[in-house]
């Protein structure tokens, strides 16, 4: 679903006859911003430059009837809050004002040498777009409305401007989540209290929708599969990993049937997203499927439908958001602490996000699943070396959801070659102040990692849905 963006300019309508060419002048500041805009691969819904209560009632009107999903107000000029109030009321949607100067200076010598008075006023009218911003603020306070501020110069070179890009991508990434469709397949790993958590509360916060589905549906879509389609996947399996020489054949066509019988899945209930864990006791047929998941999964979440398991629907959530930022977004935990090198290794068994990989990922054949039931192959990979963000939702002990977060960086070094995910990461505050203060605020002992320092949008994020972020480091 694209991004749906509304605009509009403020105004005084008394101005336009008083300052002749104003108007002209300010509506192409406005056309400056609408481009700048449409260029990130938005719908953008221009109203124009509103000027009178009328206006903003119909605006009000428009924007909620156009279904926006934010709303950038530019602050062109003066203009009464009375006339801006009624546009943003009505569409119940945060609201971006743009406090951007068409210059960064005045230049005063033109300036105090124009021909009379009336001149200078209307020069002045064109650059005086901080004036209205604090009664914007304080009618936007009394009502309640969600408001934040960019403040810059209309240029597109200037820094503000990747602050916008930043507000545009949060919001589709809000969008994302809002139409996203989460699979929940199986049961919790059984005792884990931590990563329980209240599914409808989940979708209050992040909108979207969550199929619950059964791993028998799995294993009967795995029965569908041709031995064609087996060869075909296996040899994509050869190009996409490095699939270590004693994975037998028998175990990358296992892995290949349920891979594709996922596909299926996927593509029935439209997912974006799945959390999954199953014990596969007493059924040898649902057995054979979750211990051939982790390959179909990985490929998954390389696609951008990410694959969290032991049936972890928070951290779902975050790989989703993760990957919706671009950043990756692939599933980890606690792995040890190195004192030595001051890191924490971090990582997880089950499927990982090789797009954000440093080199191929290894496939390697294991005995035994630890803690679980079954055998199969499994992944091995670090994440790509250079920053890094972590990030968890966190179901705090009052009914509420906020996003943990943490930059760092992947770092080269030894790790755990036991063939699963496993990275070395160095924060800025070291290691045993990073452990210390990520716990206190008592996550899961999941979260997602996920590509280059992206804290300040996930933050923007935070704000859109109405959630707190803390930021570790």
């Amino acid at each position: 679903m694209r991004l749906k963006i509304g605009l509009f300019g403020i105004g005084l309508d008394v101005y336009w006859d008083q300052f002749e060419g104003l108007k002209t002048r300010l509506l192409g500041y406005l056309q400056q911003v609408h481009g700048r805009l449409e260029a990130d691969d938005v719908d953008v819904i221009n109203l124009g430059l509103i000027d009178t209560v009328d206006k903003a009632m119909d605006a009000g009107h428009r924007f909620r009837q156009a279904d926006v999903d934010i709303i950038f107000l530019y602050v062109t000029t003066y203009a009464l809050s009375a006339t801006v109030l009624p546009v943003v009321q009505r569409a119940k949607v945060p609201v971006i004002v743009l406090n951007l100067s068409p210059e960064a200076s005045i230049d005063y010598a033109y300036f105090n040498g124009l021909r009379n008075r009336r001149d200078m006023t209307g020069e002045w009218l064109a650059h005086c777009s901080a004036c209205p911003v604090p009664e914007l603020a304080n009618a936007f306070n009394r009502s309640g409305i969600r408001f934040y501020q960019v403040t810059g110069l209309l240029d597109e070179k200037d820094e503000c401007w990747q602050e916008v890009a930043d507000w545009v991508l949060a919001a589709k990434v809000a969008n994302t989540m809002a139409h996203n469709r989460l699979g929940a397949m199986g049961t919790y790993y059984s005792g884990m209290l931590d990563i329980y958590t209240d599914m409808t509360l989940q979708l209050a916060t992040f909108g979207g929708h969550i199929e619950h589905l059964e791993v028998d549906e799995l294993s009967a879509l795995r029965n569908e599969v041709t031995p064609d389609q087996i060869r075909e996947r296996v040899a994509n399996f050869q190009k996409a990993f490095d699939v270590w020489p004693d994975c037998s054949l028998y175990e990358l066509e296992r892995a290949a049937r349920t891979s594709l019988a996922l596909d299926q899945l996927v593509a029935t209930y439209q997912l974006g997203s799945l959390a999954y864990y199953y014990k596969g006791r007493g059924v040898p047929e649902n057995e054979d499927t979750m211990s051939s998941i982790i390959l179909g999964s990985t490929y998954l979440t390389a696609q951008g439908i990410p694959v969290a398991g032991e049936y972890e629907i928070k951290n779902a959530q975050a790989m989703k958001i993760m990957d919706s930022f671009g950043a990756g977004g692939s599933f980890t935990e606690y792995y040890a602490m190195d004192f030595d090198d001051d890191v924490v290794l971090m990582g997880h068994d089950g499927p990982g996000h090789f797009r954000i990989a440093e080199g191929k990922i290894k496939v390697k054949p294991l005995q035994v699943y630890h803690g679980k039931v079954g055998n199969g192959l499994s992944v091995e990979m670090s994440v790509k070396y250079g920053p890094v963000t972590l990030l968890s939702v966190v179901e705090d002990g009052n009914g509420k959801l906020f996003f943990l977060t943490a930059e760092a960086e992947s770092v080269p070094g030894p790790i755990l070659e036991i063939g699963n995910t496993n990275s070395r990461y160095r924060f800025p505050i070291g290691a045993r102040r990073f452990v210390e203060n990520w716990n206190s605020y008592g996550p899961a002992h999941h979260c997602a990692i996920g590509t280059g320092h992206i804290a300040r949008k996930i933050e923007k994020l935070g704000k859109l849905l109405q959630i707190e972020t803390v930021k570790i480091c």
